[in-house]
């Protein structure tokens, strides 16, 4: 029988995986932190993911992580739904930032495999069973082959959601057909993100449905969130012309594979968020911020949207 656990939350939409500023000397810049939230929310995103990949979660140090979750949630957590990005080694880590995210006001984790070790299929099963059974948060599992090297197979993630406090999949294979069976397959227990804002997406948005996209850091404000306004308002002219902007980005920034092509994830959203005047911050060593010509491509995206 399968189990129904979709509406144990209430995330759908745009939900970006956001940066996390440092300051000119790499330290965690929480005030900066704090306009980019105010920003955010402003511009109408539907929840936000701190400390996922684009937050650099694996350069922050265990007291960072807890005070970034601190200060988002009583800043936003009665206002919009957070996600903490709880990726770890091991599971004990996890619930311990778990913890956290639920005593700040968070609605869930995201978790994905460890990365480097590769564990098999028992050895997650394992893994995500420790971490259903602890966190007092619902979790979403993150598949992101590019971070992890393991691209879970569909089968798999479908028994990690018969586990009674996983309620949704962020699947980031970067293969679309991975995408489409995992929807599938599981769209009747737990909420798949995923979606393309293009227009493969809104056709299967339009005739099957779906939850929405946990993207990367929604640095063109408000075009991001409103593709899905107006596809829930039933205006498909005005959420395609939304979606083109997203997709510009992603067919200028990345490789198919999800991997940028100047530089790492964070640092071309950084730099789009500093080109338009938005506390972007800098990254963290070892990454480094994209310049010269990579900075121009951006710049040349941004110009082309009309976002400077």
């Amino acid at each position: 029988m399968v189990l129904n656990k979709r509406d144990r939350v209430d995330w759908r939409g745009y939900i970006p995986a956001i940066t996390t500023p440092f300051d000119a000397e790499g330290a965690l810049d929480l005030p900066a932190l704090g306009r980019l939230l105010e920003w955010l929310h402003g511009e109408g995103m539907h929840g936000l993911i701190l400390a996922g990949t684009t937050g650099e979660w694996t350069s922050l140090s265990p007291d960072e992580r807890h005070s970034l979750f601190r200060a988002a949630g009583a800043q936003l957590g009665a206002r919009l739904p957070l996600i903490a990005g709880c990726g770890a080694f091991t599971a004990n880590e996890v619930l311990a930032y778990a913890a956290t995210a639920a005593e700040s006001g968070f609605q869930g984790i995201l978790v994905m495999p460890p990365p480097y070790l590769r564990p098999n299929a028992e050895e997650l099963v394992g893994f995500y069973t420790t971490i259903s059974r602890g966190s007092a948060l619902p979790v979403c599992i993150y598949n992101w082959p590019p971070g992890t090297g393991i691209d879970m197979e569909v089968a798999l993630i479908e028994r990690l959601t018969d586990l009674p406090n996983i309620v949704a999949v962020k699947q980031s294979t970067g293969r679309m057909e991975r995408f489409v069976e995992t929807f599938f397959a599981l769209r009747d227990k737990v909420r798949v993100f995923g979606h393309t804002m293009d227009e493969f997406g809104l056709t299967l948005l339009q005739a099957r449905g779906g939850d929405g996209t946990m993207g990367a850091g929604g640095v063109l404000g408000r075009a991001q969130p409103d593709f899905y306004n107006h596809l829930w308002a039933g205006d498909i002219d005005a959420a395609r012309a939304c979606g083109r902007q997203d997709r510009a980005t992603m067919d200028a920034w990345y490789t198919s594979d999800l991997v940028g092509r100047f530089g790492s994830g964070p640092a071309i959203l950084k730099a789009a968020l500093n080109l338009q005047g938005l506390p972007g911050g800098t990254v963290r060593a070892p990454l480094l911020p994209v310049t010269g010509d990579g900075e121009a491509a951006i710049r040349d995206t941004l110009t082309a949207l009309g976002r400077l």
